[in-house]
Formats: C-alpha cells, structure tokens, sequence
C-alpha cells in the first residue's frame, strides 16, 4: 500500500516540476519562433538571389562563344555559393521548424499534465489507496493517453499532408524539365500544380482543424460540434445530426475538449467501422452535467467484440473510457449486430 501524505507530496511535486518546465519551454519557444521569422527572411532573399544569378547564367550560357572566360566563372561560382548557402539555410529552418514542433508537443503534454493535476484530487488519493498494478497511476495514464494520440497523428500526417506535398514536389520536378522542352506542356502542368496546391491548403487547413480547433477555445463546445458536423457532412456520404438541449454555455476547457475528442473519434468509428449512413449526436447541457450520445445505424456489434479484439481496439474505447473516467465523468456502450451502436457518456460540470 502507499502512504497517502507520501503520495500527496510526491504527487505535488511532480506537478511543479511540470510547471517550471513548461514555463522554461514557453520562453525557448519565443526564442525559437524568433530564430524561425530571421531564418525564413533569410531563406526568401537568398532564393530571390538564386532566381538572380541562375538567370544571369542563363544568359551567358546563350553567349557562351563571346563572353570572357572570367565573366563565365563569375556567374557559375554565384550560382554555386548561392545555391550551397541557400541549402544550409533551408536546413536550419527544417531543424529550428522541426525543435518548434517538439517542444510545442513537449508543452502541450505538460500543459495536459497541469491541467489534469486540477481535475478532482481524490482522483490522486483514489490511485493512491489501491493496490499497486490494479490502477494506473492518473500520470501514466495521461501519458499514454498523449501517445495514441501523437501516433494517430504521425499516421493522419503521413497519409495526408506528407504524401499530398512529395506529389507536389513530383508535379514542380516535372515542371522544371519541361520549360525548355516543351513549354507548352509546362504550362499545362503548371495548371495542374496550381490547382494541386489549392487541394493540398484546403486539406492541411482541415487536418489542424481536427487537431485543435481554434473555435473551441473562442466559442466553446456547442458551436464548435456545430462547424465540426457541418463540415464532416460536407466532406462525408454518412449524414450526421445535432440535439442540443439545455443551457448553451461555457465550462472547463479540458471538459469541453475532451467532450469534442470522444465525440469526434466516435463519429469517425461510426463512418469507418460501422459504415453507417445516419448518425445522431445529442448533447444535453445541464446545471450539473453534460450527458452526450452519438447514435448511428450502422451494422453494430456482438457487445463481446466491443469488450476486448481488433473491433475493440480499432474503436479505441477503453481509450476513449479512459478519458471521460479522468475527468470524473461515466461511459456506456450499446450495440448489437444489424441495429447500430449506440455511445453515450456524462461528464459532471
């Protein structure tokens, strides 16, 4: 058993390492996006002098025969210096651009980390009272929480944005070859890039969306699921509705987040998995509680897949259990073979 002061002081402890640390991350992170602006104004001028003295070669190449030889080694040691530097430069954006990444991940986990310490402190006494292996520690299971999520990311990042710009990097090669062999298929292709380029913008826009959308911190849970929905029927043959009953208001940021979070991995299960046409959400704003439940008419399932298997795990509800019992709320699951699957949760407010 743990001694529950020990448990207590080790438990604050932690949470105020977390809080210097993540105050240090936040002003490196000023220091970062700073080194980034000077870096990509470097960047921009030295490929605005890289279109220069490529074309300034250009010319001399076309009047290779009469140039002077020291004109003709001028204008390619320009392009060499310029080109080598403009590579470095590039290289320390990608490394400064990729450190920003890691730390804004680092500060995002801590900030969960703080935020969660705040939630309910008898969920620390809960964690400390029981025997060692039968719960989780709330820390590690925040944690591994973060984890799943940064690996359903890396595997949404690879399959979308990643892959959507080495087809345009593709589509730029060719393009390139193509000036002086054919410019009339350049400019078609260039066409064909333009509009690329377009897709791919639209796609990233909406993939940091799903990551955070920026509404949910301005307008709160209701308006956000609203544009959420919307969007999702935009972009989806499976039709999704909205109940909202009750109070529209705000409260806890790390409630409404994690009621977006469920509801919106719920409704890409019901789309993916249960190959649903028509799902309903209902949320029900209370005094004391938010009760939310998304229902759909999918194919549904033997209530054992849903307990433990592939069908389990690609659902990822024990995840998604996992999240509201952390934030002191219940969850429910009901399904059954040809009538759909039915999810609800309460989240005390």
């Amino acid at each position: 058993m743990v001694v529950q002061g020990q448990s207590d002081s080790s438990f604050q402890q932690f949470v105020e390492e977390c809080r210097k640390e993540y105050e240090q991350i936040q002003t490196e992170l000023k220091e970062v996006d700073l080194l980034i602006q000077q870096t990509v104004g470097e960047v921009d001028r030295l490929s605005q002098r890289s279109a220069q003295v490529a074309n300034r070669l250009r010319q001399v190449e076309s009047l290779f025969d009469t140039i002077p030889r020291e004109d003709i080694r001028e204008a390619y040691t320009a392009v060499l210096e310029t080109q080598q530097r403009l590579f470095t430069m590039r290289g320390q954006l990608e490394k400064l651009q990729s450190d920003q990444r890691n730390m804004d991940r680092l500060a995002r986990l801590l900030r969960r980390v703080l935020e969660f310490s705040q939630v309910d402190v008898s969920l620390q006494g809960q964690v400390a009272e029981e025997e060692e292996g039968e719960t989780m520690p709330l820390v590690i299971r925040i944690i591994e929480a973060q984890e799943r999520e940064r690996k359903d990311m890396a595997r949404q990042i690879h399959d979308g944005p990643a892959q959507a710009l080495t087809n345009l990097v593709l589509q730029a090669e060719i393009c390139e070859r193509l000036f002086d062999s054919n410019p009339e298929r350049a400019r078609a292709e260039l066409a064909n890039l333009k509009t690329a380029v377009a897709a791919t913008f639209q796609k990233v826009r909406g993939f940091i969306s799903d990551l955070r959308p920026m509404m949910l911190d301005d307008l709160g849970l209701v308006p956000t699921l609203k544009r959420h929905i919307e969007g999702f029927n935009e972009t989806n043959e499976m039709q999704v509705s909205l109940l909202v009953t009750g109070r529209d208001r705000r409260f806890a940021p790390y409630k409404e987040v994690t009621a977006f979070r469920v509801i919106q991995t719920l409704l890409i299960n019901a789309r993916d998995l249960s190959h649903a046409s028509n799902v309903q959400v209902s949320l029900d704003v209370g005094e004391n509680s938010l009760h939310a439940a998304v229902e759909d008419d999918g194919s549904g399932f033997e209530m054992e897949e849903l307990a433990s298997g592939p069908i389990a795990e690609q659902m990822g509800l024990r995840a998604l259990r996992e999240r509201v019992e952390m934030v002191g709320g219940e969850f429910w699951v009901e399904s059954s073979p040809g009538r759909g699957t039915r999810v609800s949760f309460d989240i005390p407010l």
